[in-house]
């Protein structure tokens, strides 16, 4: 077959970007992980000798790692008095930990993927799952802080609120559980701000709940709130008026008796809360680059997981709506709405 060369060179130059990027995300996790970027925020203009001084680190390494920053667009470069500066646009979103958009943290889930490669690679040929517990201990990591920072963004101040009636109720004080709750930010952010409340957190992975534990203890809130390590079918029941599913229903290998056991847990005029990746029902409506992200994650972690457990589904990470829908009907709620959306989560409500 004749080969069309432009259509060939916009292939390259879209794998050169992508190796771009790549190499850049190393970069990225190199200047967080040394506080290069914050360093930087808020001091204006400086030279890589002084950047160097500051972080301690050596000038030479320092200067190769700020041309490439600037070469990327997340350093300002001025060639006039060769110094570097970061914006405060740049500093939200690399040098502030407490920003929704904090993004170097999301670089520890990439490294965990190339570290677990053997595995993945195998389970592709042998159609076995890789549990969660089984994957490089930077995956846990990157994804608690990469989410905790989206939770804090809008958790409290946009999605409880979304939901028919459930900021007044966890304002007079209700029993709540955060099923899947990994190191737990989720449910102590809620603690925080609702403190007649109180919270349960649970999860399969006993890393995460010891984790969870501190988190909590440092947030001043382990009065109100418990973590126990419990299976999704298996978690103590205590008359809940709010179940929330963070991110983590499509990577359960029997949703629809997860779903189900929520709702025999549930207080009779009690919610779900299910928190999901943005995703519409249709492969054609998740192309773009949120949703190869996610399909790429779900290759390896998602679906790789649901698959472990041996039961019934492997929804994946872009499973949509109408999938959703279809497992809390099954499960026996007969209301499931879309509370709202985000570029990356959808926010979705079912009752009894």
């Amino acid at each position: 077959m004749a080969l069309d060369e432009l259509k060939l060179n916009e292939l390259i130059g879209r794998l050169v970007g992508e190796l771009s990027a790549g190499y850049g995300g190393v970069m990225v996790a190199i200047g967080d992980k040394l506080g290069l970027y914050k360093a930087m925020a808020g001091s204006g203009p400086m030279s890589s000798q002084e950047l160097a001084k500051r972080t301690k680190c050596a000038e030479r390494y320092v200067r190769e790692w700020l041309n490439s920053q600037a070469a990327g667009g997340y350093v300002l470069y001025h060639p006039k008095s060769a110094t570097y500066e970061l914006t405060p646009e740049q500093a939200f979103m690399l040098a502030d930990e407490t920003s929704p958009v904090f993004m170097p943290s999301a670089w520890q889930v990439v490294a965990s993927m190339w570290a677990d490669e053997s595995k993945t690679l195998a389970s592709f040929k042998s159609g076995e799952g890789v549990s969660w517990g089984d994957h490089d201990e930077r995956l846990f990591c990157g994804v608690a802080a990469f989410y905790r920072n989206a939770y804090r963004g809008s958790l409290v101040q946009e999605w409880l609120p979304a939901l028919d009636g459930v900021t007044d109720k966890l304002k007079r004080g209700i029993n709540v559980a955060d099923v899947g709750c990994g190191h737990g930010h989720s449910t102590v952010l809620m603690a925080q701000a609702f403190p007649k409340s109180r919270f349960w957190g649970f999860d399969a992975h006993a890393d995460s709940i010891e984790a969870a534990r501190k988190v909590a203890a440092a947030a001043g809130v382990a009065d109100r709130v418990t973590f126990e390590r419990a299976d999704a079918k298996a978690y103590p029941k205590h008359d809940y008026d709010l179940i929330c599913f963070f991110d983590c229903l499509h990577d359960m290998g029997r949703p629809v008796e997860a779903a189900s056991y929520a709702a025999k847990a549930l207080a009779k005029d009690g919610t779900v809360m299910l928190v999901e990746p943005f995703a519409g029902d249709r492969v054609e409506d998740n192309i773009g680059p949120v949703g190869r992200l996610y399909y790429a994650a779900s290759t390896t972690m998602c679906v790789a997981h649901a698959i472990s457990e041996h039961g019934t589904h492997a929804l994946g990470a872009q499973a949509g709506k109408g999938q959703l829908g279809h497992i809390f009907e099954k499960a026996g709620f007969g209301h499931f709405r879309q509370a709202m959306q985000t570029p990356f989560n959808l926010i979705l409500e079912a009752r009894h």
